[in-house]
């Protein structure tokens, strides 16, 4: 009887941080994607090489909604999240299945400058809005990272999608 070797191929996920950011009032910030209108988030990016974890939450975080990194306050972090792209989605995405990421939930200091969305050479976002958590809606995402969302809203706020 011929033998039959179990290929099995671990997927490659990219490293990745999102921040969930409170501002004094309990309201979470959300971003509207500029190229995809309806489409809400939270701010998240890539970890670059050799890059520490809290080191790429303060650039993302800086890049995309304009906050100095002493401008909030870490309260939690999470890991373990991870989604796998879309074959269209991987087309574009060269190295990686996937992503891995990380969360961490701030909270705004009270001298804290507003959300700039304009201030880095190429902005993802092109509006904001600070929603209870209850508030947030799957809709605003694509399937693919709907899992997640349900899980980091789950331990993070207790709220069920």
């Amino acid at each position: 009887m011929p033998r039959v070797k179990n290929l099995f191929v671990m997927a490659s996920y990219r490293p990745n941080v999102a921040v969930l950011m409170l501002n004094r009032k309990g309201k979470l910030l959300v971003c509207e994607r500029r190229n995809q209108k309806g489409a809400w988030q939270f701010p998240q990016g890539g970890v670059d090489s050799g890059e520490k974890m809290i080191r790429a939450l303060a650039r993302e975080v800086e890049e995309e909604i304009g906050l100095p990194w002493n401008s909030y306050k870490v309260l939690e972090k999470r890991d373990g999240y991870n989604y796998l792209y879309p074959d269209q989605v991987k087309k574009q995405k060269t190295y990686f299945d996937g992503q891995e990421q990380t969360y961490y939930l701030c909270r705004l200091k009270k001298s804290a400058p507003d959300i700039d969305l304009d201030g880095h050479k190429n902005p993802e976002f092109g509006r904001y809005k600070w929603i209870r958590p209850e508030k947030f809606k799957l809709k605003w995402l694509p399937e693919f990272k709907r899992q997640v969302y349900r899980a980091v809203m789950l331990d993070f706020f207790e709220v069920r999608l």
